[in-house]
């Protein structure tokens, strides 16, 4: 599916930070089809993540972004709601951005798009989906975040609050909340055909298993690390009818990821 733009406070963008830039592009583009082109990865000649250095203002690892219309107001936010500027704001690849930790120390980047808002494509084998945050103090997530951003949380049924799904307050699903392993952190997922084979490709490329595959939802889901100690997820979900968010005029997370 091609996506052409995103709500505010809604996941637009995902970025590696590499010691090894140029060996990281060929292990994903081995792995999830990707071609890599400077500083981004493209699927099928659109652009679906970036590529940076890793260094003291860009620890390693992935990195999700959530679109922001006014980027100082965001940053404004997230310090009144008791979170911290990792980076200060500076222009970046078509937009501006800065990273920004929350209440608990888990990072999210910030995006202001300039000429370009953001992955091109969702939806399909090979793009980022349904990102989680990981933790075991959900009040203290559901203070920072419904003040930072404006987000609600739907539990799931019995969950006593240790999962469930935000959700913006025109109440379109964008990401989940699961119990944490460690410390708390955003979970970078991206979408396969099939799990079993993405984590069987994993580890022939130098990668290694951490978790599952599991049964998650309506769809199987594993956790991943790459030859240099980057986690990730991958997810194959079944495809399921759903009521379309109308919203934003844009793809709600819930279409990105179970495509009638």
């Amino acid at each position: 599916m091609r996506i052409r733009g995103f709500a505010p406070a809604t996941p637009c963008w995902v970025e590696l930070a590499s010691a090894d830039p140029a060996r990281a592009a060929d292990f994903y583009a081995a792995l999830f089809g990707w071609e890599p082109a400077g500083h981004r990865f493209r699927l099928d000649g659109r652009v679906v993540a970036g590529l940076t250095q890793a260094g003291a203002d860009r620890p390693a690892g992935w990195l999700t972004y959530l679109q922001e219309p006014d980027l100082d107001a965001a940053l404004d936010r997230v310090l009144r709601a008791g979170g911290h500027c990792v980076s200060a704001p500076a222009a970046a690849h078509g937009g501006w951005s800065t990273i920004v930790a929350d209440a608990e120390g888990a990072t999210l980047g910030l995006w202001q798009a300039g000429d370009f808002a953001g992955i091109e494509v969702g939806g399909e084998p090979g793009a980022m989906t349904w990102p989680e945050l990981l933790t075991h103090d959900a009040q203290t997530a559901l203070d920072f975040y419904g003040r930072a951003f404006g987000w609600l949380l739907r539990d799931e049924p019995g969950s006593a609050r240790t999962r469930g799904e935000w959700l913006t307050q025109g109440h379109d699903a964008i990401a989940g909340l699961a119990p944490g392993d460690g410390w708390t952190r955003w979970r970078t997922a991206f979408q396969v055909a099939d799990c079993a084979r993405a984590v069987e490709r994993c580890t022939a490329l130098g990668g290694q298993l951490v978790a599952g595959p599991v049964q998650m939802g309506v769809g199987r889901y594993a956790e991943l690390v790459d030859p240099w100690g980057t986690r990730f997820a991958v997810a194959a979900p079944v495809g399921l009818p759903v009521e379309l968010g109308a919203s934003s005029g844009t793809p709600t997370w819930a279409e990105l990821i179970f495509p009638a």
